[in-house]
């Protein structure tokens, strides 16, 4: 999840605030209208509330980490598309998300996502947070991942009762190691179920595409499918279905994320052309558009209200 200052909100709300403060008839409304320009600025505080876990051995070819988020105060953040499906437990308030019009459930399972969106929350937030390799959730959920495509789904509404059991483990417990622990243990059991010779060899097809593209950004996907010795159309139907994304869209991901860990060391020295180059876009123009399209802002914008931060190419624990 990446977070931003969003500095452009808040000269409008203060404005609105501080001038159409004898217009406004409750100083609950005037709270709400302060609150909203103040809210921004709780995204650098927050960072302090994270806590990052490392799956055990045997998961790491599967989760990257799990991460778990409290706060108390009023959350408003936004957040772009990283290339990872996840399993959201809200152990207290939900967020609601504007884009989609929707508030999480306190279940929640995201899929691939290619539009920015923003996570608002009044307070009382407490998630923890399972983010699984971008080709792997389906082994756990034995459904197709593409299913799940720019969606929020609750993981009640799913026919799994096993995946129903760990929610409620999850929310019997108090601890968070605890929690941590029982999820493992749940994936695990779920490895030696479902991980059969074709799955694995299928997954490890779609681990090394992944790894060339992230080296690679502009490679073809013709070229991709050629590494892992299947056709162009095999390899795109076995891509989306277990990464929720066919090839070309999960390939314009990669550059975002890539682009973002390059601007994470943004210096006057670094032109936007040599980044441009550096995650495969064809040109300047073509990154700036693209950038904008997932973030809501131009590369140079972004800068002006956070400090950028790629969760696909970096690793917090």
């Amino acid at each position: 999840m990446v977070s931003a200052r969003c500095k452009l909100y808040i000269d409008i709300y203060l404005h609105l605030a501080l001038n159409c403060f004898p217009k406004v008839l409750n100083k609950k409304a005037f709270n709400v209208i302060y609150s909203m320009a103040i809210k921004p600025y709780l995204c650098d505080m927050i960072q302090e509330d994270f806590q990052f876990y490392k799956p055990c051995k045997e998961l790491q070819p599967y989760v990257r980490y799990y991460w778990v988020f409290k706060s108390n105060q009023p959350l408003n953040t936004l957040t772009f598309p990283i290339g990872c499906p996840q399993i959201i437990f809200h152990k207290q308030t939900p967020l609601y998300i504007p884009e989609l019009k929707t508030t999480q459930s306190e279940f929640s399972i995201s899929g691939q996502v290619n539009y920015p969106s923003h996570l608002y929350a009044d307070g009382n937030v407490e998630m923890i947070v399972v983010v699984f390799q971008p080709y792997v959730l389906k082994a756990f959920l034995n459904m197709p991942i593409s299913l799940l495509h720019n969606q929020e789904i609750s993981g009640y509404d799913l026919e799994n009762a096993k995946l129903k059991q760990l929610a409620t483990q999850i929310f019997n417990y108090e601890d968070t190691n605890s929690c941590i622990t029982i999820i493992e243990q749940w994936l695990l059991s779920r490895i030696t179920d479902v991980l059969t010779s074709k799955t694995t060899c299928n997954l490890k097809k779609i681990a090394s595409a992944i790894q060339q593209l992230f080296i690679m950004p502009a490679i073809s996907i013709t070229e991709l499918a050629s590494t892992v010795c299947l056709s162009k159309k095999q390899f795109e139907r076995l891509f989306n279905e277990l990464v929720g994304a066919n090839p070309k869209e999960y390939a314009r991901i990669v550059r975002f994320q890539k682009s973002l860990k390059l601007l994470q060391h943004y210096t006057e020295d670094v032109n936007l052309a040599q980044i441009a180059y550096q995650c495969g876009y064809t040109d300047q123009s073509h990154f700036i558009r693209e950038f904008k399209q997932f973030s809501g802002y131009t590369p140079l914008s972004l800068l002006n209200v956070c400090k950028p931060y790629s969760d696909l190419f970096n690793n917090p624990i």
